[in-house]
C-alpha cells in the first residue's frame, strides 16, 4: 500500500477508537508509517488478532465515558478517528445497540473533542444514507436520502450531527461515505457488501461459492488500499477547501456478483457461483445505489481511484494466496 508522506508537524497526536476493525486495522499501519509508531494510538474493546508495529493500545468502550475520558486526558490527541461501528446486517439483528454505539458512541467522542481542543476528528459514513428513493444511478452528493435500516438511518443522523458540531463549535470533523471496501488482511464485519470479500476466500478455498446477493445486484466498491488513500487525503486538504461537512461521497468501481466471478475464472477457471434466495440482505442491497457521483472530493481533495475490477481481483487473490498459503 502506497503511503502519502507529506511533511507533517512533529507534534500529532493520534487516537483511533475502533482500531480492530477492517479500517481501522489498516489505517493504523498508515498512519503509524506516516507519523510515527508512538504518535498512533491504537484502542478497541479487545486486543488486536493481527500482528502491528509496537505502538500504544488501550481498551477502551467508546460508550463507557470514563474510560474514553481517560484516554483523552493520557494522549492529548490532535487527530481522532472514530471507526466504531455496527454495520447495517449485523444492526438489522441488534437495532437498539446498534443505534447506541453508532450515535452514542459518535458523541461521546465529538464532546471530548470539543473538550481537549482536538484540531481535526474523521468519522466514517456510508452509502447506506441513501434509501429507496435515491436516485440510483450516479447517486449525488446530495439527494433524497430515506435509509430503512438503522444502520443507514444512524449514519444519516451522524452526518447531521458532525455538520452541526462544525457549524455550531467549529470542531473540524471529517466523514467520507465509504460504499463496500474490499480488503484481505482482516475478516470483514458483518455488512452487505461483505460477499466481495467472502467469495476470494472461498474460491481459493473450495473454488465455489453461494451468493447472499442476486447474480446482477449493481453495488459501488472500493479497494482498501483506495479507501486508505482517499481517507489520508481528506484529512491533509486544507480546512478551507472543504465545503462538505455532512460526509463526502467517494467510490472506486461498481459491479454485480456475476461480473466478480467472471474475473475470478480468469485466474481459477473452474470457479463455481450460485446464488440463494431470500437472504435479507438482498432486501438492504435493493435499497442502496449502483453507482455514485464522487465530484466533489475529486474537485476539493483531488480524489481519483487507482483500482479497477481487474486489478482488484489479481490483487486480492494473490495477497491471500500468500497469507493462507494454498
Amino acid at each position: 500500500m502506497e503511503i502519502l508522506l507529506s511533511l507533517q508537524p512533529m507534534d500529532e497526536r493520534i487516537v483511533i477508537i475502533g482500531s480492530n476493525g477492517q479500517i481501522g486495522t489498516e489505517l493504523a499501519i498508515a498512519l503509524r508509517a506516516k507519523f510515527g509508531l508512538q504518535q498512533v494510538v491504537t484502542s478497541d474493546i479487545r486486543e488486536p488478532q493481527i500482528s502491528d508495529p509496537a505502538g500504544p493500545f488501550e481498551i477502551v468502550d467508546v460508550l463507557d465515558r470514563k474510560t474514553l475520558h481517560q484516554l483523552f486526558t493520557k494522549y492529548h490527541p490532535t487527530q481522532v478517528y472514530l471507526l466504531a461501528a455496527m454495520l447495517s446486517a449485523t444492526g438489522e439483528k441488534h437495532p437498539r445497540q446498534a443505534w447506541d454505539l453508532n450515535i452514542n458512541g459518535l458523541l461521546n467522542v465529538l464532546d471530548l473533542s470539543l473538550e481537549y481542543g482536538v484540531k481535526k476528528v474523521f468519522w466514517p459514513s456510508s452509502i447506506a444514507v441513501f434509501g429507496p428513493h435515491s436516485p440510483k444511478t450516479d447517486t449525488p452528493q446530495y439527494a433524497v436520502m430515506d435509509p430503512n435500516t438503522v444502520y443507514g438511518i444512524s449514519k444519516l443522523a451522524g452526518e447531521r450531527i458532525c455538520e452541526y458540531y462544525y457549524q455550531r463549535y467549529g470542531l473540524d470533523v471529517r466523514s467520507i461515505r465509504y460504499p463496500g471496501v474490499i480488503s484481505w488482511k482482516t475478516a470483514p464485519g458483518g455488512g452487505t457488501t461483505d460477499y466481495a470479500i467472502h467469495i476470494f476466500h472461498e474460491a481459493l478455498k473450495s473454488n465455489r461459492y453461494a451468493c447472499f446477493l442476486a447474480s446482477g445486484t449493481t453495488l459501488p466498491m472500493l479497494y482498501m488500499d483506495d479507501a486508505i488513500r482517499g481517507t489520508l487525503a481528506l484529512m491533509d486538504a486544507p480546512a478551507e477547501d472543504l465545503s462538505i461537512r455532512s460526509s463526502y461521497n467517494l467510490t472506486g468501481v461498481s459491479f454485480t456478483p456475476a461480473m466478480l466471478a467472471n474475473e475470478i475464472r480468469k485466474h481459477l477457471p473452474g470457479f463455481i457461483i450460485t446464488y440463494e434466495e431470500n437472504d435479507p440482505r438482498q432486501a438492504i442491497a435493493d435499497t442502496w445505489p449502483n453507482s455514485i457521483d464522487d465530484t466533489e472530493a475529486q474537485r476539493e481533495w483531488g480524489w481519483k481511484p487507482r483500482f479497477n475490477l481487474s486489478e482488484i481481483t489479481t490483487d486480492m487473490l494473490t495477497n491471500l494466496k500468500e497469507k493462507t498459503q494454498i
